[in-house]
């Protein structure tokens, strides 16, 4: 994922694609783990919330 510099170059529309695209991730691996199979990647989880959390701070400040 990204860091927050590098997400804060990206426009308000690419930030709002890249949160769905990624929750939509987060909920197909913990679907996974709901039916008993580990994800391929289980830190991948963590960094999708954090990265959702990171877009969603930015689009709460107020457009210059």
């Amino acid at each position: 994922m990204k860091s927050y510099k590098n997400l804060k170059t990206l426009s308000r529309d690419e930030l709002g694609a890249k949160r769905d695209e990624l929750h939509k991730e987060l909920v197909k691996d913990r679907a996974q783990i709901a039916m008993g199979t580990m994800p391929k990647s289980p830190g991948k989880i963590k960094l999708a919330k954090k990265t959702i959390a990171r877009i969603t701070q930015i689009l709460e400040v107020p457009a210059k």
